[in-house]
């Protein structure tokens, strides 16, 4: 029997695993862009994200274009490093599509 591998529980919640996806693509996005592409509400991205940048995962940078305030999210290299690992997991577990 093949042992299922040990996901990164941080990881694998669907939130923040939609959050990791949407950055992992870019080099970084700001609460307006993650907001329309997962759909997910302020406050569950605000949640997510600081459970992310407390794991060391996100930095989450705030500043003041013109008037207006701007939240901007980037994955750390562990970040990047972990969704990567935890990537190569579901895709081993997955295997080769036919």
């Amino acid at each position: 029997m093949i042992e299922p591998p040990e996901f990164d529980r941080l990881i694998h919640e669907p939130a923040r695993l939609v959050l990791m996806s949407n950055l992992y693509v870019v080099e970084e996005a700001d609460f307006v862009f993650l907001s329309r592409q997962t759909g997910l509400t302020a406050g569950n991205i605000s949640s997510h994200m600081s459970r992310l940048e407390d794991a060391g995962y996100v930095t989450i940078e705030k500043s003041i274009v013109g008037k207006r305030p701007r939240t901007t999210y980037a994955l750390t290299g562990e970040g990047r490093t972990a969704f990567g690992r935890y990537r190569n997991q579901v895709t081993g577990i997955l295997g080769e599509p036919s």
